[in-house]
């Protein structure tokens, strides 16, 4: 089910207010360089998550966790006291995926890309390994048709020829044999 303008427009505020506030409001030493990259409401507009990224290392995304955790609460009283709706949502934090994902694929497209490269290298002095064009063409097909029915009629006529050889090599067997009795 697609998210109502409603709550497609509030999840857009949302983010702009904890954007806001963990620039200026927030002055936790433990707060890394954070990025705020989405914000999810539900339907009911009753629960946000809000997605963010942090620069730096495992220590530091940890001690972001840690420092955004225990703003929560000041952050939804800011977020209440901005948004002027009857009830503020509750806010839940998670740490985005998205850059592990995005260096994940793009390790996999330049080894795609050097992959790539060698096989460009391979291709450079190789030859075919048959004839360059492997195609039959309608002007060649109408020769090649020609010449099988002339090989199918000279098969068959050497066919008829054999079997006429053979059927006069039985009759002349039987008369030996008749002659021996």
């Amino acid at each position: 089910m697609a998210d109502s303008p409603r709550a497609l427009r509030i999840a857009g505020t949302i983010k702009k207010i904890v954007a806001r506030a963990l620039e200026t409001e927030i002055k936790d030493p433990r707060l890394g360089f954070v990025t705020v990259t989405d914000v999810r409401v539900t339907g009911d507009l009753q629960q946000a998550s809000v997605f963010y990224t942090v620069y730096g290392s495992e220590e530091d995304r940890a001690n972001t966790a840690a420092a955004l955790s225990s703003a929560k609460g000041r952050i939804r009283s800011m977020v209440g006291g901005e948004l002027g709706i009857r009830l503020t949502p509750s806010i839940e934090f998670h740490l985005d995926a998205v850059p592990e994902t995005a260096a994940s694929l793009e390790k996999s497209l330049h080894a795609a890309a050097v992959r790539d490269a060698e096989l460009a290298k391979m291709r450079e002095g190789a030859q075919f390994a048959g004839e360059a064009d492997p195609y039959r063409h309608p002007a060649e097909e109408d020769d090649a048709n020609e010449a099988n029915e002339d090989d199918e009629d000279d098969a068959n006529e050497d066919d008829a020829n054999e079997d006429d050889e053979d059927d006069e090599d039985d009759a002349n067997e039987d008369d030996a044999n008749e002659d021996e009795d």
